[in-house]
């Protein structure tokens, strides 16, 4: 296995970049098969990332029976993630944080990753009808029953931290955080320092949009973003437009546009750590290459130019998607 440089996520050392694992079983269309998806799997292993993020809800259960057969003949090479709350019921996506749900999940969860313990298991939203300290209470009873290591948030709010670190310390907040989604600047990055809390970017090339993804404007049905404001008209135009600017900017830097987004988040502080997914083998050491180059202030700032928080046009999610959300709005900001 090659070494990557790392930073600190609560108790763990883990790759600065981490991957994503939902896009190979869930959400994003076309996904690999099975044989395509346990090499890059193992090829990522292979090269040095040691952080690996899975959850209940993706591919509802899939995405763990993948990582469960894949990567756990080698579970003391790498920290495991997983998620709770948002997930299946009756057959389809819903929120439960209730503690009894959260321990039912867990036990699903231990069981598809083949595992008996995980290390690092989210509160994947807020459940509005459980009060967040019943929800962080059923994870503290997990971790002291040795089920898992550390109690992470996720797409949650500096006050709901703030709350739940009451209970628990909490070793990671995991929020959607790009150049072109800057919500986590408001207020949770922050408190994130303050705390000593682990920032998990995910989605941080803008749900590929900002990796040049060829087939933003022709998405397939039951491709989860093409129910995203920003990815349907008359907004992806102007959104394109952007990525064209980005894609100028990291011709004349000598790296790829998923680069320069990744080097950004890494500048926003140690405690940041990107998990972008990618179904390609290629793609995954494009990433990871951002480490091996220093990256000038400049250039950091030239990208923070292109995208103030007003830059994207329209919405991130749909309502009934923002419904399910706690984190910041920036002043202004469109929702749907």
């Amino acid at each position: 296995m090659t070494a990557l440089p790392t930073r600190s996520i609560g108790p763990f050392k883990v790759s600065a970049i981490g991957l994503g694992c939902m896009n190979l079983s869930h959400a994003y269309l076309p996904r690999p098969d099975a044989a395509e998806a346990e090499r890059l799997l193992r090829h990522a292993l292979d090269v040095g990332v040691t952080f690996f993020d899975t959850a209940a809800l993706y591919g509802f259960g899939a995405n763990e029976e993948l990582l469960g057969r894949t990567l756990m003949d080698r579970r003391g090479e790498f920290t495991l993630a997983s998620k709770c709350v948002l997930g299946e019921i009756d057959g389809k996506r819903g929120l439960d944080g209730s503690p009894g749900a959260i321990a039912q999940v867990l036990e699903d969860s231990l069981r598809r990753l083949r595992v008996d313990h995980i290390d690092l298991y989210y509160l994947h939203r807020l459940d509005p009808k459980v009060p967040i300290e019943e929800s962080v209470g059923a994870l503290v009873r997990a971790k002291e029953a040795g089920k898992i290591g550390a109690i992470g948030l996720s797409e949650m709010s500096a006050a709901t931290l703030r709350r739940a670190h009451a209970v628990h310390p909490i070793a990671a907040m995991q929020t959607e955080y790009s150049p072109w989604t800057r919500n986590a600047e408001v207020a949770v990055l922050e408190a994130c320092a303050q705390l000593g809390t682990g920032f998990v970017a995910f989605s941080p090339v803008g749900r590929g949009l900002l990796a040049g993804n060829p087939n933003a404007a022709n998405l397939p049905q039951g491709d989860i973003r093409a129910s995203m404001p920003r990815f349907q008209p008359p907004h992806l135009a102007a959104n394109l437009a952007l990525v064209d600017d980005l894609k100028a900017l990291a011709d004349q830097a000598g790296c790829t546009a998923a680069q320069l987004c990744l080097a950004w988040l890494l500048a926003k502080g140690d405690h940041v750590v990107p998990i972008p997914g990618t179904t390609g083998i290629a793609h995954l050491d494009e990433n990871l290459a951002t480490l091996a180059r220093e990256w000038p202030d400049d250039l950091i700032a030239a990208v923070e130019a292109l995208f103030p928080f007003s830059a994207p046009s329209g919405p991130r999610y749909s309502r009934d998607a923002q419904a399910q959300v706690d984190t910041e709005c920036w002043a202004g900001e469109p929702l749907a």
